[in-house]
């Protein structure tokens, strides 16, 4: 049996309090939500941290609401289960609901939380492109206050946040859709069904007018350090009228844009066939969708 290193243990009742304990640790002390991956790599011995600070007794950091404009609020704490299970959720941005339901396997969606996914800062992360196309906006609470940034700037590089210490993401606001859009999140991984790391995610978002696209959005995990936009790709999609070779164009394009890695799970260059062909589908997807169409 391994047993884990000593360290600190702490249940605060409000931000304040875990803001305090986490800046008074300077970066050795870590926030516990979910703990799916935290305690993982505290059992490999990966991290070893002085504190481990217990967010789940602060009530606000859970939930998922519709706002009066359209949007959503989801808090921090929610699990990837309460997402993907969600009828606000699927009714208002549902490509979220569709990458929470390839997030791992049962047990560990009901444990793991929005929050510990995107704080985790993975490359493969299946939350974080679904949050960038659909342009979600982080709320922390940390030592000079209540703050709030883009989804995009959140992560630094592999592990690594620009959070800083003491800081705490609070919830994820969603604006609404707008109308005739549509958006897919699809991922490949080394076994049928979606349900482990993913070896490429692509999530698309399209917004239509008059034949075209009026807004695009695509953005991918494990194709660099950290989850990306496809800028260039997703200017070849508003070159022009939507077509099949256009998005075929727009995915060969996301390809050459994007940095992946070759690891034990896969090489680069078939990660780079694996973006032209999820971003592809995905385009379909939401242009599908967009169109008021049901995706095969």
């Amino acid at each position: 049996m391994i047993r884990l290193k000593a360290f600190s243990y702490f249940e605060p009742a409000s931000l304040k309090e875990a803001s305090e304990i986490l800046t008074q640790h300077k970066g050795e002390a870590y926030p516990l939500a979910g703990g799916t991956d935290l305690l993982v790599r505290m059992k490999r011995e990966a991290i070893r941290p002085a504190a481990l600070v217990n967010l789940k007794r602060i009530r606000e950091l859970n939930g998922i609401q519709s706002e009066k404009d359209g949007g959503m609020r989801i808090g921090a704490l929610t699990t990837i289960a309460d997402i993907e299970n969600s009828t606000v959720v699927h009714t208002s941005h549902p490509v979220l609901a569709q990458a929470a339901g390839v997030l791992g396997a049962q047990p560990l969606r009901n444990l793991a939380t929005i929050g510990g996914n995107i704080g985790r800062a993975s490359p493969a992360s299946d939350m974080a492109p679904s949050l960038m196309v659909l342009q979600a906006r982080v709320a922390t609470e940390g030592a000079s206050g209540p703050g709030e940034r883009e989804i995009d700037k959140v992560f630094a590089g592999p592990g690594s946040t620009t959070l800083s210490d003491g800081e705490i993401m609070t919830a994820f606001y969603f604006p609404a859709m707008a109308p005739a859009t549509g958006a897919a999140y699809l991922k490949m991984g080394r076994r049928s069904g979606g349900g482990d790391c993913a070896l490429v995610g692509v999530a698309a978002l399209l917004t239509l007018g008059s034949g075209e696209a009026r807004a695009v959005r695509i953005a991918m995990s494990s194709v660099g350090p950290t989850p990306r936009r496809a800028n260039k790709a997703e200017a070849v999609i508003l070159s022009g009228t939507i077509t099949e070779e256009r998005m075929r164009d727009a995915a060969r394009v996301a390809a050459e844009e994007a940095a992946p890695i070759t690891d034990m799970r896969c090489s680069a260059s078939y990660r780079k066939e694996i973006i032209k062909v999820l971003t592809f589908r995905a385009l379909q997807e939401a242009n599908q969708k967009a169109q008021g169409g049901q995706a095969t």
